[in-house]
């Protein structure tokens, strides 16, 4: 028995998948939202984490740590995320979490199921049509930091906000800023964010 945890923000939406999953005779499915990942995994120790990381600003640095294990991501467990092509920067902070496996929100639900299997036995899954977005995640001009910061950003948070959140002062966070503007070719922070939502890094 395949123990799944399914971490997702939309109530509806996470049940009426969590139910699809749990009429699999191989798949034990327990599901829960971002606010209370952490807790739900220490208490299901799942085999597979499949979660939307649309949930969460800023994952998967504060939500985790920023120190993530090559395959898991932190979490204890192999991760499977549910990620859409033209968004190559959350893809990009994916790759640098270690997640196992990537399946399209636009795919059927037999590839879940299928890369929820081959990711429980550790095996990397990545549908096939998230490559265009991987190659454009390949080539984003922004690290990691500068992508959490932008994120964060472009949600609206102010400095100190963002500075709070990631353990930074402000001084650092328009160090970043600035360099998110000159790598963009952006006029000021605000056209930074324009750009960035352009290319589906934020």
């Amino acid at each position: 028995m395949i123990r799944v945890l399914l971490v997702h923000d939309a109530c509806l939406l996470r049940s009426a998948l969590a139910e699809r999953l749990a009429r699999e005779p191989d798949l034990e499915v327990f599901h829960a939202p971002w606010h209370s990942a952490r807790d739900s995994i220490g208490a299901v120790r799942p085999d597979v984490c499949v979660v939307d990381p649309d949930g969460d600003t800023t994952y998967p640095s504060t939500e985790f740590g920023e120190q993530s294990h090559p395959v898991n991501g932190g979490l204890g467990s192999p991760l499977l995320v549910l990620v859409s092509g033209n968004r190559p920067g959350l893809l990009r902070r994916c790759m640098e979490a270690g997640a196992l496996g990537y399946v399209d929100k636009a795919s059927p639900p037999d590839r879940l199921l299928t890369g929820i299997r081959q990711v429980a036995g550790g095996q990397r899954f990545v549908d096939e049509s998230l490559g265009f977005g991987f190659l454009k995640a390949a080539q984003m001009p922004l690290t990691h930091r500068e992508l959490l910061v932008l994120s964060l950003a472009a949600g609206g948070a102010p400095v100190a906000e963002i500075a709070h959140r990631l353990h930074l002062t402000n001084g650092t966070v328009r160090n970043y800023m600035a360099a998110i503007t000159r790598k963009t070719g952006a006029r000021n922070r605000i056209d930074a964010i324009r750009i960035s939502r352009v290319e589906g890094w934020v």
